[in-house]
């Protein structure tokens, strides 16, 4: 790549075309897109980070005592070896675990042992997105794999609203409906566009900035409800409400009751579109239980005024009203309730036909929700067939690998967690989502190996075994496209691999052809035959429409290529037209206020407020008086690139900062830039101190995403140093219907850090690697048990 060879290349926050200049990697957004991500600032820093990974290494207790359960993993040092030496010790591994040609076909598969591990987010890629890579190559390998379902993002929400609203998938918000048409936007969670500027393969156009100064330019009006002021932009007529975190069903019941006693529930609506709103009705008026859900019952859980609620509830009768939830609200205790509730309270309103009106999720928590789909079909890699019939909830990690054989529950299924015997991770960092890190630790010494491919030294690799330095997406050419993006991006390779570092695909290669797999796994393609097979249905799509359709090797060394969006109305419209015809992907084919399986599985079988653990208004304040909310970071991807310059400019000295409120600064003796400690039952962490209004008394707010370093300290215990959140957060499921992540909200206890202070641990610094390998060590590969 020459000074003036501009190519194009995609990630999950956006679409960018690069030059080399000065020996600096230029990024420069793509030019369709109205509101660019300034994470893409953090790109030039990934390719040569001294974190980046040179050769693959071993761990050295598995390299000298061979597999097996160990507790040293976490603390040991790495080897470093060869290429062909670490694929052979990897390759004898799988084979003694059961990989390799002559998988039975009719009886218990190997892959029953083993978790095949990827969040899937290492690359915007079609072909290189490496969660497709590795469970393709397990399946070719093993027969199949323990994997697992939903997303630590979404899980609850997603999980309820496929039993009461059928696949959320469907139904997607409309941007342009919003900008024509809404009157009052109710936001719960607010609309943080920080979530806005990131998406899976790829987001070419951040629109929900223009969209809401469109509508706000029209007279909507706007409504965040959230503890946190900057999660909503500062637009004209935004009228901010802050409760409690975790109360907002607190709140939507009271208006909800509001509109039942002054008779502005549209009960023609229910009895057509929806089913069992008797039973919720019962519950709302106290009939059930003898508490009726009032605003003055409301206001004191939810620490508002009662008049706020009613007025609330007002303005949503008297308008054209779209109610949407943010993601981040289900990341808590009983987080389906409140997404199920809103919709509840949508389907009261009966405004749902009209246009900009109506229920939506997640609405600028991922990029490309509500743009259009696709008309055309994207590129896509084949996985193959998993014939292991196992699945997690994603967020149970820690207990699946604790906790072998032991049953839980999961969409009112019991269930049993496998014997996890190999972890095999590539394309994800288990230790920046999960939550209660020090119990994972734990889950983490249970395998006998854990294989890793990274290209950087996260928290993660710190518990593998064996490490393959693998590419970043940067160093390898691919096609960026998604599913409600209307461009598909020609990633063309913008630099070499650096060092040693390979492909996932030609890692997988070598181990399936050292295992006899390799032609079920590569069919005899190398990686450009892939991608210019899978490219053939859309080019033959858009020619069939008449629409540009370049060859593969045209589009490859061209432009991003515009693709047709689908003009034919969504599933939801179709249902509202006639919903005998058209009925949604529910047990009864309407909107289930009533859920037979949500009763199943232990919850009430309607919304309904059901007190949390750790809250502002609970016993547990007594000892912990702050609630933390551990939010989505505005500088990266989760904890990607997190050395990059737009994440390291908010942080103190390589250190992740933490907000609070004045008054609770001042009470402690806290100014602006002072370390913090903050701590509860489960850890510790530090962080620096930001004073800031954006958010009430007795609320911190820590992003999640710095990279995990615990450390022992004198009269902390085990502390990350350097401000990782989910040392605190609990690895509690949402409930047993979903298992989702609730790890958004937790409480804690704060303090000024008055004594030595250690230094942030730098990203360069997680592994301790041997750069030459004792002459004494050899191979072993027969399980020693646990050292």
């Amino acid at each position: 790549m020459t000074t003036d060879d501009i190519r194009y290349h995609s990630s999950h926050w956006g679409t960018f075309s690069a030059r080399h200049r000065n020996g600096t990697l230029e990024i420069t957004p793509f030019a369709k897109d109205p509101d660019p991500s300034p994470v893409l600032d953090n790109i030039p820093a990934a390719l040569n980070h001294p974190a980046r990974l040179s050769k693959p290494l071993i761990r050295r207790g598995w390299l000298e005592n061979g597999p097996g359960p160990d507790r040293r993993r976490g603390e040991d040092d790495f080897v470093e070896v060869e290429w062909d030496e670490a694929l052979d010790l990897a390759a004898k591994e799988l084979r003694r675990l059961g990989a390799g040609p002559d998988q039975r076909r009719d009886g218990p598969v190997a892959g029953a042992h083993v978790f095949g591990g990827s969040y899937g987010w290492a690359s915007a890629g079609r072909f290189h997105h490496v969660q497709s890579q590795i469970h393709r190559f397990l399946n070719a390998v093993f027969g199949g794999y323990v994997g697992s379902v939903d997303s630590y993002s979404s899980a609850a929400g997603a999980v309820i609203l496929e039993l009461v609203w059928g696949n959320p998938l469907n139904h997607p918000p409309s941007w342009r409906e919003i900008a024509e048409d809404t009157e009052l936007l109710i936001a719960f969670g607010g609309l943080a566009l920080r979530n806005h500027s990131s998406s899976p393969g790829g987001t070419s156009q951040h629109v929900a900035r223009s969209t809401l100064e469109a509508a706000a330019a029209r007279g909507c009006q706007f409504v965040s409800v959230s503890p946190l002021r900057d999660d909503f932009a500062d637009l004209p007529e935004v009228t901010r409400l802050a409760p409690r975190p975790a109360t907002d069903v607190a709140l939507m019941l009271g208006m909800a009751w509001h509109l039942h006693a002054s008779g502005r529930v549209d009960h023609d609506y229910l009895a057509r579109y929806t089913r069992g709103y008797e039973h919720f009705e019962a519950y709302l008026t106290g009939k059930a239980d003898g508490i009726a859900k009032t605003p003055e019952w409301a206001a004191e859980i939810c620490d508002l005024p009662a008049g706020q609620i009613v007025d609330l509830a007002e303005r949503a009768a008297s308008k054209r009203t779209h109610i949407t939830v943010a993601y981040s609200l289900q990341r808590s205790r009983y987080g389906e309730e409140p997404i199920w509730m809103a919709l509840t309270l949508a389907a009261m309103l009966g405004q749902y036909p009209s246009r900009g009106a109506g229920f939506s999720y997640g609405l600028a928590s991922i990029g490309n929700l509500g743009k259009p789909p696709l008309d055309v079909p994207l590129p896509v890699l084949p996985q193959g067939r998993n014939r292991v019939d196992d699945v997690i909830p994603v967020a149970r990690i820690a207990e699946l690998l604790l906790n072998p054989g032991e049953p839980y529950t999961y969409k009112g299924e019991t269930r049993h967690y496998a014997d996890i015997r190999l972890v095999y991770w590539a394309g994800g960092n288990p230790f920046h989502h999960h939550q209660d890190l020090e119990k994972l630790r734990e889950g983490f010494t249970r395998p006998d190996t854990v294989i890793i491919h990274e290209s950087v030294s996260t928290a993660s690799t710190r518990y593998a075994d064996i490490i393959f330095p693998a590419t970043l997406s940067a160093e390898r050419e691919d096609i960026g496209a998604s599913s409600r993006d209307p461009f598909m991006v020609p990633m063309q390779q913008l630099a070499p691999p650096r060092h040693e570092a390979r492909d996932d695909y030609a890692i997988f290669t070598e181990l399936a052809a050292r295992l006899d797999c390799k032609e079920p796994f590569t069919e005899g393609r190398t990686s450009r035959e892939w991608l210019r097979h899978m490219y053939k249905p859309t080019r033959r799509a858009l020619g069939q429409r008449g629409l540009p359709a370049p060859d593969f090797d045209e589009f490859m060394l061209g432009e991003p290529l515009e693709l047709p969006v689908a003009s034919a109305p969504g599933h939801m419209t179709r249902f509202h037209e006639d919903p005998d015809a058209n009925p949604l992907d529910t047990p009864s084919g309407k909107l289930e206020i009533w859920s037979d399986i949500v009763a199943s599985s232990g919850l009430p079988g309607h919304p309904a407020w059901i007190e949390p653990e750790e809250w502002l208004g609970g016993e547990l304040t007594r000892i912990h008086r702050f609630q933390l909310v551990a939010n989505q970071p505005r500088g990266r991807l989760h904890s990607q690139l997190d050395f990059g310059a737009t994440s390291m400019s908010l942080k103190q000295d390589g250190r992740e900062c933490a907000r609070l409120n004045p008054q609770d600064a001042a009470r402690m003796g806290i100014q602006d830039g002072d370390v913090i400690r903050l701590w509860n039952q489960r850890g510790a962490t530090l962080a620096a101190a930001r004073i800031s209004d954006d958010l009430p008394p007795c609320v911190v707010q820590l992003s999640t995403g710095a990279w995990y370093a615990p450390r022992d300290l004198q009269g902390s215990g085990m502390t990350c140093v350097n401000g990782n959140p989910n040392i605190l957060t609990s690895d509690i499921g949402a409930s047993g219907l979903s298992q989702g992540c609730a790890g958004q909200l937790t409480l804690v206890s704060i303090a000024r850090w008055d004594a030595p202070l250690p230094d942030a641990v730098p990203h360069e610094a997680m592994l301790q690697i041997s750069r030459r390998r004792p002459r004494e060590a050899a191979p072993g590969v027969t399980p020693s048990g646990d050292a």
